[in-house]
């Protein structure tokens, strides 16, 4: 529909080799598409064949052009166009709409290449196959598909809706042939998730721009447009804006939490000479493979942008008992530019030439002083005593804390970027925030169980319907600094609101965002920078957050016989123990895992890939006492799925009547906590 028209005024098009007037439909607009049915012309003979195409219209011309491979033409703007607006044409028997440019004007000529015809436009949509996709010469794949309802202009829907777009019209894009082509045979862990289907958030990639973004589809398939939070369905992903520092070697940055949908990250990178090193194409066929080839597609990124050697190196002379002051001073002197070169190490006063082994004891060394909670930098997880979390209260313990963190930030980078290995595990949501993966409510119970099952309590008691006004409950937490309780509002002057059942929903709101960012915003934001001056968030996301631990901390070395030995059994295997049948068939599959698929079970049961360096004999729990690996085996109708309690280190495990079920239910729900939130 062209501009200036109003509801039940009418408008000329060309409907193949004739003219028609069509008449505005009340509730359309100018820049929206309309589909219509043109009478059969009395003039022109009955035939059973296949009708020959329009013509093109009158201001088209055909001409040759040698720089694409389809055909070009040259189309003259009508008069009453103005730049920006759109004017109908007719192409290969296509009805296009061309925009005309901001600097031309009536009677001048744009260059324009459609896209090929299609086959099968001329039968009814009903009858077309969807969603419509054919392969086109560029190494992409075109597709038509119709606007869900209740998707405004602007809204993600899988992709983003045009703003000229409403519900019920057909829009077309492309879309890489990677991300449109079977998938070729990878590991366990990437056939599952493959061939499992679940409504949740998924990331997408944004036709408009080419970036991926976070979408939620709805039981019906249609997107989830809800903006109040939701315990079960809202999340959240971090939003780090760089800005310019004072310093030029340091950019500084804005993070924030926002929702998921919101948060979108580029598909694509540059060389230092303006190529496209990596593109959504690359990436998308990065993502599929297994993690050993996710790594090796990662590492050998990172080869391409790593600086020459002539064209510069950088060595590293510390001391060994300064070793983490002499460090700091030295990469944090550095541009980010020094920091994608060779580095060599030397040990002052120290024989030795690094050949590789100076550079790992080098990192090994930094980050475990690092993550020392001596430090006063990180503690040890109130969940995990094995994930190390960063110390809200940091700034006691050192006045600089924020050099530390940009420091380590950049250490990590640079560890990802040489292939190196760092030695501290840290919590999940930490590796959800380096990937932007969203967070969600159920995130709040491996860091702090107790907090978590309080809000559970009283989104139930709301739930239930019940009064909450009546706990005169208001907008604040409680924090503990050096042994003393202090207030904290998680809104601005929450101390004077109280909260209700109509407010209750923010109120959740808020505290996720409190536990999950608000309260180490600042130290969170140094080691996001520092790292991000190393590595390019683009190719993050071809990871999830447990194959990022093991790739940033290493696959662990796992002895089956010892995890076995340590083993606990209660439930329904409670005086049987190893000998039940299902226990059997459980370490059966286990012993099938390879490396990768064992230490996802192991971030899955205990929350991290870590094994304490003297064996699952002292495995620790989130009380810092010894809680050994439990198997506690419920019946099928308690849950389907097998279900963890990172807390306890337990797994619950369904007494399944088959080996078969138990390995396919066993692997779906190792698989899916990297991908789905929640299997129940």
């Amino acid at each position: 529909m062209t501009e200036g028209v109003r509801p039940g005024e009418e408008f000329q098009v060309y409907a193949g080799s004739r003219i028609v007037r069509v008449r505005c439909p009340q509730d359309s607009r100018p820049g929206q598409f309309l589909q219509i049915t043109v009478p059969v012309d009395p003039n022109e003979p009955e035939r059973n064949t296949q009708r020959s195409m329009p013509a093109d219209s009158p201001n088209v011309r055909r001409i040759q052009d040698q720089s694409v491979r389809s055909a070009a033409y040259m189309v003259t703007i009508p008069e009453g166009v103005r730049g920006g607006q759109q004017f109908p044409v007719t192409i290969q028997g296509q009805q296009l709409m061309v925009t005309c440019p901001h600097n031309a004007r009536p009677g001048m000529t744009v260059r324009v290449v459609p896209p090929a015809p299609p086959s099968n436009l001329d039968r009814p949509p009903e009858q077309r196959r969807g969603p419509a996709g054919r392969n086109t010469d560029d190494g992409t794949q075109l597709f038509e598909v119709e606007v869900p309802s209740g998707v405004k202009p602007g809204q993600p829907f899988a992709h983003t809706c045009p703003t000229n777009a409403s519900p019920g019209q057909k829009i077309r894009f492309k879309l890489p042939l990677a991300l449109t082509q079977q998938k070729g045979k990878g590991s366990a862990a990437s056939q599952v998730k493959l061939s499992y289907d679940k409504d949740g958030w998924t990331r997408t990639i944004r036709v408009t721009d080419m970036k991926f973004q976070w979408v939620r589809m709805d039981d019906k398939g249609d997107v989830d447009l809800n903006t109040r939070f939701d315990v079960d369905k809202s999340a959240y992903v971090r939003k780090l804006e760089f800005v310019a520092g004072e310093d030029p070697r340091l950019r500084d940055g804005i993070i924030s939490l926002v929702p998921a949908s919101d948060a979108v990250v580029d598909s694509k990178i540059k060389s230092s000479d303006g190529r496209d090193l990596v593109t959504y194409a690359d990436i998308a066929a990065a993502q599929v493979k297994t993690f050993e080839e996710k790594a090796q597609w990662f590492q050998e990124t990172c080869g391409q942008l790593c600086v020459e050697w002539n064209e510069g190196h950088m060595r590293m002379n510390v001391r060994r008992e300064y070793l983490l002051g002499d460090s700091i001073d030295a990469v944090m002197s550095l541009s980010r530019r020094d920091l994608r070169k060779l580095w060599r190490f030397e040990f002052i006063g120290e024989m030795g030439i690094d050949a590789g082994g100076l550079a790992r004891e080098w990192f090994q060394l930094v980050t475990e002083e690092i993550f020392d909670p001596d430090m006063g930098l990180w503690q040890s997880s109130a969940v995990n005593q094995m994930c190390m979390q960063i110390n809200p209260a940091s700034y006691i313990s050192c006045e600089d804390h924020k050099t530390y963190f940009r420091f380590l930030g950049r250490v990590m980078g640079k560890a990802l970027f040489d292939r190196q290995l760092i030695a501290g595990h840290m919590v999940q949501h930490l590796y959800k925030h380096i990937l932007g993966w969203p967070v969600t409510f159920g995130d709040l119970e491996v860091v702090d169980e107790e907090y978590y099952n309080n809000l559970k309590q009283l989104v139930d008691m709301a739930k239930q319907g019940e009064d909450l006004s009546m706990l005169f409950l208001d907008f604040t937490t409680s924090n503990e600094v050096m042994g003393t309780r202090e207030e904290v509002e998680l809104v601005p002057g929450g101390a004077n609101v109280e909260v209700t059942n109509e407010n209750f929903p923010e109120y959740l709101e808020a505290n996720l965002k409190y536990r999950m960012m608000d309260r180490v915003k600042d130290q969170l934001n140094e080691l996001l920078l520092g790292f991000f001056d190393v590595i390019p968030e683009p190719i993050l996301t071809i990871f999830d957050f447990q194959e990022l631990e093991l790739l940033m901390c290493g696959l662990p070395e796992i002895d089956l016989q010892d995890w076995r030995d340590h083993t606990e059994f209660s439930g329904e295997f409670d005086g049987v123990g190893g000998d039940h049948e299902c226990c059997g068939w459980f370490w059966e599959v286990v012993g099938e895992f390879d490396q990768e698929m064992k230490a996802r079970l192991l971030q899955f049961v205990t929350g991290t890939s870590g094994v304490p360096s003297r064996g699952f004999g002292v495995l620790q729990g989130n009380d810092g006492n010894i809680r050994k690996f439990t198997i506690h085996g419920v019946r099928v109708g308690e849950c389907l799925y097998p279900r963890a309690h990172t807390c306890f280190n337990r797994i619950d495990l369904p007494l399944y009547e088959s080996l078969e079920e138990l390995r396919e239910k066993l692997k779906l729900a190792v698989t899916m906590v990297a991908t789905g939130f929640d299997i129940e």
